[in-house]
């Protein structure tokens, strides 16, 4: 039998390995700002165009490199700064010089310019498909810069796997907004297609944080610090009444390294347990110093995911920390003696529990006020006359008066009024619309048909009902819109308002109307009309969010994938009380879809229940 084993060409090891590393433009991206970093620049400038697959240039005033150097950091398994096996499990550095190159090197066409503050002269290499083309000496400044152009030239099946434009656009900024947090002592420029996107100068970490997302920024930061022998962690996180439906702007950092870690995330959720609206995420920035020899940063290529050796201790440091930082700032109810005075008290909320305990206090308190403001002249008070309070019960009239509209309980005596079993249907859509429902906790609803009893899942229905209603929109560019009386003006995190740059033209099919208000913010100055008008801002957020959700979970066109995305987040504020009319309305609306009985993601809107079914349940065993 012939030999079959044989060892492969270095380009094609080159290529594989590339595969590892580089993965799309964002990837390279990464690589060059992590080694511009290590090279202790002071100032670092990203140049991409065509969303880094035409061009990527990363300059820096850093180290440089000598003439040898420069040649082996293309070289596979070159670095600077890995000597013994001891050294892997003491990583303070971001990228490794040389490992990342090789594999760039080996799908890109590569100028590589550098030069050491030492040196009068610089070099110049060039690399196509891991072959040298040329190497020269060249006049540059201190430093290097990195130009990778047309990447994945040599590997035309991987280009045509990268996404759109904007898409590989919001990758860039994620990674460019990871180093920039993570080194506010470094100055930081981005362009793209020769438009300057940013422009963050050195500075302290709060300043990078609103130099990265705006200024409205700066009241909603808490600082958040907690110093054990073990373990430190410090940065800033987000006021709860600032939280927002996307779950973007939230950053952890290990030692300077950026990581995803859903455990800790947990965390902090946990320390804000209570205080957040719901489907509503924080912001943070929180930085965490450990030792090196208590992680494992080579579990992912990326090295986007660590372990930990003592995961339990880093989970509860860190929720102690977030939730410590919370009652100091008066955010939590805390019993803090050394707080600061300045900070607003908390009210109590009124319940119906403690109604009469609060009418005590109110009265006492309406008292004081009372004789405070409407006290007679300085002649009146030495003689300790003062007009006393009155009238202070119709403070709760008001509360009273809601109390007598709430809705009664259903119950024995009050059931009979709904009387949906009364009525006699049938399982056609067209025989349901005279027929009474009941609504059970605002969730479900309950149709007598011929065979039994129908259950509907009122926002589900809600859901199938609006998709094909937003699809027949985009699809016609002719969704009608309701002008906001007061505009809003909504600050968006780079990337999301690239997203909806992207998708301007869908977004005014559906009915938004908004406009540029300067930088990554804008003006809605109107919204669909089918929507309740209610919190226009968090609904944009909401659907972006949705959309960058759908887009990482399945393949979908842009339009499918924004008709889903409206119609789960709107059917998700449908949880009203409704009256008989709206219920049958409702139901006729579910059968008039093309596929009533499920939601675009596959889950069912309604069930039937045979009468077979509910006798069984009376049944003895």
């Amino acid at each position: 039998m012939p030999d079959i084993i044989r060892l492969l060409p270095e380009y094609l090891a080159n290529q594989i390995a590339a595969g590892e590393v580089v993965q799309r433009p964002a990837s390279v991206v990464k690589e060059l700002l992590e080694n511009a970093v290590d090279a202790q620049s002071t100032s670092i400038q990203l140049i991409v165009k065509e969303a880094g697959k035409q061009l990527i240039q990363v300059v820096d005033n850093g180290l440089g490199m000598s003439d040898t150097d420069a040649r082996m950091c293309f070289e596979r398994h070159a670095t600077s700064k890995i000597k013994t096996t001891e050294d892997l499990f003491r990583i303070r550095t971001m990228g490794f010089r040389g490992e990342a190159l090789a594999s760039i090197a080996a799908v890109a066409q590569v100028e590589l310019k550098t030069k050491t503050r030492t040196n009068d002269t610089g070099t110049k290499i060039v690399m196509e498909g891991s072959e040298l083309i040329s190497q020269e000496p060249v006049a540059v400044p201190d430093g290097t810069s990195v130009c990778v152009k047309n990447l994945f030239y040599n590997v035309p099946a991987r280009r045509n796997f990268l996404k759109s434009n904007p898409v590989e656009m919001r990758h860039i900024l994620d990674e460019f907004m990871h180093l920039a947090l993570a080194h506010p002592d470094v100055a930081f420029s981005l362009y793209q297609n020769e438009i300057e996107i940013f422009q963050l100068p050195a500075g302290k970490l709060s300043q990078r944080i609103v130099n990265l997302f705006g200024n409205n920024y700066r009241e909603q930061l808490a600082t958040c610090e907690e110093v054990t022998p073990f373990i430190k962690v410090k940065g800033y996180i987000g006021k709860p009444e600032f939280a927002k439906k996307s779950r973007g702007e939230q950053f952890f950092f290990v030692n300077e390294r950026y990581i995803r870690s859903s455990y800790l995330n947990h965390a902090v959720l946990t320390a804000y347990e209570g205080l957040l609206p719901k489907d509503s995420h924080p912001f943070y920035v929180l930085f965490i110093e450990i030792a090196p020899e208590s992680i494992d940063i080579n579990v992912h290529p990326t090295k986007t995911e660590i372990k930990f050796e003592d995961e339990k201790t880093v989970y509860a440091i860190v929720r102690a920390a977030v939730k410590q930082s919370l009652g100091v700032h008066n955010i939590a109810p805390s019993l803090d003696f050394d707080g600061d005075v300045n900070f607003s008290a908390l009210h109590p909320v009124v319940s119906p529990a403690n109604e009469s305990n609060f009418a005590k206090a109110a009265s006492f308190e309406s008292f004081i006020q009372q004789n405070t403001i409407t006290r007679a002249p300085e002649a009146s008070v030495a003689t300790g006359k003062s007009k006393p309070a009155q009238d202070w019960q119709k403070v709760f009239e008001p509360l009273q008066q809601v109390s007598r509209e709430f809705p009664r309980e259903i119950n024995e005596s009050n059931l009979s009024e709904f009387d949906f079993l009364s009525s006699v249907g049938t399982t056609g859509a067209s025989d349901l619309s005279g027929k009474k429902a009941l609504q059970v906790h605002q969730k479900y609803i309950m149709v007598q048909v011929k065979s039994g009893i129908m259950l509907v899942d009122q926002q589900a229905a809600q859901e199938r009902i609006l998709y094909e209603l937003y699809s027949a929109s985009l699809q016609k560019n002719s969704g009608s819109s309701q002008a906001l009386l007061f505009p809003q003006v909504v600050q968006l995190s780079p990337g999301d308002y690239d997203l909806l740059q992207q998708l301007t033209k869908e977004f005014n099919a559906l009915g938004f109307v908004f406009s540029e208000f300067g930088k990554n913010t804008i003006v809605l100055n109107g919204i669909p009309a089918d929507v309740p008008a209610r919190d226009e801002k968090a609904l944009l957020e909401e659907l972006l969010e949705q959309y960058k959700n759908n887009q990482q979970e399945i393949t979908l066109s842009t339009k499918e994938n924004l008709a889903r995305s409206m119609a789960k987040r709107v059917a998700s504020r449908y949880t009203s009380r409704l009256t008989d009319l709206e219920m049958n309305a409702l139901v006729d609306k579910l059968f008039a879809c093309q596929t009533p009985n499920y939601t675009p993601s596959g889950q069912k809107t309604l069930v039937m229940m045979e009468l077979g079914q509910l006798q069984n349940f009376f049944l003895k065993n």
